[in-house]
């Protein structure tokens, strides 16, 4: 019986090593199903899922075909979040610029913003310089359109189940005239007591 101890405590050292190692930190793919759900927040894969699907509804809305010329220009105005959570609203708008730039019929400007906040003040800065440096008053090539958005939130509890759902809420409006143009929504619904792994 001796003889087989020693066999017995490697097997349990192996057994507790690989226990410890799946509570290991490790990179997992952002938009797979093995990222964290939140009940409190919006999580990663829930941008990612929004920003794709508006995304796509806006592509294929035809909407963008009809600016007079192509790339149109496009600021992003304000995305307001009427949740209860701290989400930064970037990261529903970064990706959603990301995927029209790359689509060839929208480009965006760095140098105008929502209250005169700017993303890119040095291109902001250098553009008045080379204005100034020229002597000749630049034409300043105004958007042709706006992206403006909200987010919203509803909950409900039975028992001890939480629902959540986020409406990611986004419209391209035309600055000549103020017409939306374009609008669409995107819910998603999370349930469940806690906080899990996958989905």
């Amino acid at each position: 019986m001796k003889k087989f101890l020693p066999f017995s405590l490697v097997i349990l050292a192996l057994a507790l090593f690989s226990g410890c190692a799946t509570n290991e930190a490790r990179y997992i793919d952002p938009k797979g199903t093995e990222t964290i759900v939140s009940l409190n927040k919006i999580n990663i894969q829930d941008w990612n899922q929004a920003a794709d699907e508006l995304v796509a509804d806006m592509l294929t809305s035809g909407v963008l075909d009809r600016a007079p010329e192509l790339p149109a220009l496009m600021a992003v105005s304000r995305i307001t979040n009427k949740t209860t959570s701290q989400a930064d609203t970037n990261s529903l708008t970064k990706k959603v610029r990301v995927a029209l730039n790359q689509s060839g019929k929208v480009v965006t400007t760095t140098t105008m913003g929502y209250g005169g906040n700017v993303e890119d003040p040095m291109a902001q800065e250098l553009a008045q310089m080379q204005t100034f440096m020229s002597g000749e008053k630049q034409q300043t090539r105004l958007p042709y359109y706006t992206l403006s958005g909200l987010l919203l939130e509803d909950r409900a509890k039975s028992g001890n189940t939480n629902q959540v759902t986020y409406t990611f809420q986004m419209s391209l409006t035309t600055t000549s005239d103020g017409i939306a143009v374009w609008e669409s929504e995107k819910q998603i619904t999370k349930i469940g007591k806690k906080s899990t792994v996958g989905w």
